[in-house]
């Protein structure tokens, strides 16, 4: 059956990806005057923007983000099949006929049912509720947090057969099989795949690596993985956007949550507490106390994401440093909310749904900036690594390179030869003082970054 096209004239040799006689194939002139309108329409309405220079700097690090993640989707991160395979069995038992479950799994879902004293799958909440209650313990689910507190011989059980079995489900074998070749686990990124400007990716969970699996990560022979880490970003992002100096001196001495613990009757965990609720929108029970000691202590902080909490209320847009929006309310949210919720029904849903978006903004001025400030050291830190490639080969084209393998919101690795360790440690540094300044200008926040020059991921923390 023919398709309507002319057949291209045949001809000897290796065939081209395009066929420059096909019809449907823009002239090159007009494929050039495309891109050159595109472009043109970008920068009338990057010129148009609140901070034309601040967006300008965003739509060019998402550019360089666009060519890093497809840089390292090609490279690869390091990946011993045999390692993980090892660690699979280790902990699993052998590998089982594919739609089995492996000996350790079963082992402990007949456990369970024995616990019981009836027959239950665990892999069916239903079911787990339901012998639970049986039992004389109700509960509102199967999560893991809800079963840490369930005083039954099956909820220790239970919990380590949900470990396992996630484990198996998600970075099991059929994972090694069809994500590890080569020695590589290649993930497939996509540069701001959440709405906040965090990446994402497109199966492998790249972005959910088991800490158990990290021994699998090593680094070829000769050769070193870089693992950097920005130390309490979000908190810092946060001092920066608000100018709270406060804070800033705050996080000046390095854990930002010990150094606030003296308000806090010396508690660490409660600064923390304190912090991420400012942040996300936490205020009930101690929450609301400690986050009331932090509104004395650093007014400024509070009063940002609190303004941010309140646009979201009120239906407007927030923005990143940089410029990212945040999406309008859906029409469903402004109906519902148009209307004060009636007090004799009993209904809340308007409050709800105000409170929800106030949270959602709250966090995404911080969370969004926060992700400004990554793809920014990203950039700058491919450029550093290419400088230390080409000076360490002297110009010319090497295998020996320093390589930005992995990318996840705080953290980074690279692979490099060990001989540019030192000098690849010192690019990170410098990378992540350059984002700072590009992104929030004079500040006196500091972002440190945490460097371990190691073999396998697992000796990174």
């Amino acid at each position: 059956m023919g398709s309507g096209r002319p057949a291209a004239a045949p001809r000897s040799g290796q065939d081209a990806l395009f066929d420059p006689g096909d019809p449907a194939f823009p002239e090159p002139a007009a494929a050039l005057a495309a891109v050159v309108a595109v472009h043109a329409d970008q920068m009338r309405r990057i010129a148009a923007d609140e901070h034309p220079d601040r967006f300008a700097m965003l739509v060019a690090a998402e550019s360089a983000g666009g060519l890093i993640a497809a840089e390292m989707g090609f490279d690869g991160l390091p990946w011993r099949a045999d390692v993980h395979n090892e660690l699979l069995t280790g902990l699993l038992g052998p590998r089982p006929v594919p739609g089995l479950r492996p000996a350790r799994v079963a082992d402990l879902a007949a456990r369970i049912s024995e616990a019981f004293g009836r027959p239950v799958n665990p892999d069916s909440p239903a079911q787990v509720l339901r012998a639970l209650a049986a039992s004389g313990v109700r509960v509102p689910s199967t999560r893991s947090a809800v079963l840490r507190g369930v005083d039954h011989p099956a909820a220790r059980l239970l919990l380590e057969y949900k470990e396992l079995a996630r484990l198996h489900a998600a970075h099991g074998w059929a994972w090694l099989d069809e994500w590890v070749a080569a020695g590589r686990f290649r993930a497939e990124y996509v540069v701001g795949g959440v709405v906040s400007g965090r990446w994402a990716t497109r199966g492998g969970g790249a972005l959910q690596i088991p800490r158990v699996l990290r021994r699998a990560v090593v680094a070829d022979p000769g050769h070193v993985l870089v693992v950097a880490d920005a130390a309490q970003l979000e908190p810092r992002v946060l001092a920066a956007l608000a100018a709270d100096r406060a804070l800033a001196a705050a996080a000046a001495t390095g854990d930002l949550y010990e150094a606030l613990a003296s308000s806090f009757g010396g508690e660490r965990s409660k600064a923390k507490v304190a912090l991420l609720s400012a942040m996300y929108g936490g205020a009930g029970g101690e929450a609301g106390q400690l986050l009331a000691v932090l509104r004395r202590r650093f007014p400024l902080a509070a009063q940002y994401v609190e303004a941010a909490a309140r646009a979201g209320e009120e239906g407007r847009v927030v923005r990143s440093r940089l410029g990212r929006t945040c999406p309008p309310p859906s029409d469903a949210w402004r109906g519902l909310t148009a209307e004060p919720d009636d007090p004799d029904t009993g209904e809340a849903q308007a409050g709800r749904s105000l409170r929800a978006r106030g949270r959602f903004t709250r966090n995404f001025v911080v969370q969004a900036s926060a992700a400004d400030w990554a793809i920014v050291l990203l950039a700058g830190l491919r450029r550093r690594l290419a400088a230390i490639s080409r000076n360490e080969s002297g110009g010319l084209a090497t295998t020996q390179a320093a390589r930005l393998v992995f990318f996840q919101h705080d953290e980074v690795i690279v692979h490099c030869p060990a001989g540019m360790a030192g000098a690849v440690t010192e690019a990170v540094g410098s990378a992540a003082a350059e984002a700072g300044r590009l992104v929030f200008g004079p500040t006196p926040v500091r972002f440190p970054v945490t460097t371990s020059v190691v073999t396998t991921y697992a000796d990174a923390k």
